[in-house]
């Protein structure tokens, strides 16, 4: 072998060793990659996992909410009582702001937003639920406040671009035919009040259009700080109904007045404020579906205080929520 040729022999050997794979350095990169990769994972279940708790939490509530408003409507107005709700809702969010550490506040340009949060979902919506409750039977009620996920579902895909996923679809369908069955079986009234039935209707497009309003406002400020801003607004609107509110406290019973402090910190403040977290962390159309379970919730907690068993109808109903809800929560393939 010449010169020359030691030489090149010597260039592909280094050649070769450099292009080499350097498993110390590949391995370690790996073993930082699946690390990343594992934390990423388990973050993104603990968030799906607070979601679901969230939004468990305010279907609770929201349940329990028209059972409670059945029973301070015997002794409070529909007017008085949204203010009564939003006021004492008010003053719990505002001192949980103040005992936290202040979070993100809307920027000065999304106080449209907050405006029309306020007006559409906790003035409006409120008024007109209780207002309707009144004068109809709360299964026809629950069918027409119902129908609120289906315009909610609408809007996303319209208006915030979260599409029309076929388990969305055929979720909502479901869940639908679930709570018209349970409607059917609770519903008493023979006759309807027709202005009852457009309030609940015009409710529940008011809920449909909050959701859709809040659901950007959410990703520039913090659930707690929106919620209490929307409350805020809503109290304010209600304001003309305090004098009224004044007379109808002083002549309630003690444990009338007990159940409308409970709305105004159970349903309202809490259920609110867990609904914004969930909806800042997920697609509005998919987690409305997930409020169709409000209806068979106060079904089944209106028997279980009045001691009776719920019909066969409504059981049926209620399962048929349950897997609408979760066709709707699965990824489309």
């Amino acid at each position: 072998m010449n010169w020359a040729q030691g030489q090149a022999t010597a260039s592909n050997a280094t050649r070769d060793y450099a292009h080499r794979p350097k498993s110390g350095v590949a391995s370690g990169s790996s073993v930082r990659r699946d690390a990343s990769v594992v934390r990423h994972r388990r973050r993104s279940s603990e968030s799906r996992s607070l979601q679901t708790w969230a939004i468990t939490t305010s279907v609770l509530l929201w349940g329990s909410a028209f059972v409670a408003i059945r029973h301070v409507g015997v002794e409070f107005s529909a007017g008085p009582l949204a203010l009564a709700r939003l006021f004492t809702a008010g003053v719990v969010l505002g001192i949980v702001v103040l005992l936290r550490r202040p979070g993100v506040w809307p920027a000065r340009r999304a106080w449209l937003k907050v405006i029309v949060v306020g007006l559409t979902w906790f003035a409006f919506y409120n008024f007109a639920l209780n207002w309707a409750e009144q004068r109809i039977d709360a299964g026809t009620a629950a069918m027409l406040i119902g129908s609120g996920p289906i315009f909610i579902a609408v809007l996303a895909g319209a208006v915030l671009g979260e599409g029309f996923p076929r388990t969305l679809v055929t979720g909502t369908i479901v869940a639908l035919i679930g709570m018209l069955l349970i409607a059917a079986a609770t519903s008493t009234e023979a006759r309807t009040d027709l202005l009852a039935v457009l309030m609940c209707l015009g409710a529940a497009a008011a809920y449909a259009i909050a959701a859709t309003v809040q659901k950007p406002l959410l990703a520039q400020a913090s659930a707690l700080n929106v919620t209490l801003l929307t409350v805020l607004v809503g109290a304010a609107a209600c304001m003309p109904f305090a004098p009224d509110l004044i007379h109808e406290v002083q002549a309630a019973k003690a444990t009338t007045v007990g159940w409308l402090i409970f709305l105004g910190v159970g349903p309202t403040a809490l259920g609110f404020t867990t609904w914004a977290y969930a909806l800042a962390r997920s697609p509005a159309g998919r987690l409305s579906v997930a409020t169709h379970l409000v209806t068979p919730v106060a079904a089944i907690m209106s028997w279980a205080l009045l001691n009776q068993t719920p019909p066969i109808l409504t059981l049926v109903g209620g399962a048929l929520c349950l897997v609408g809800v979760y066709i709707s929560r699965r990824k489309a393939r």
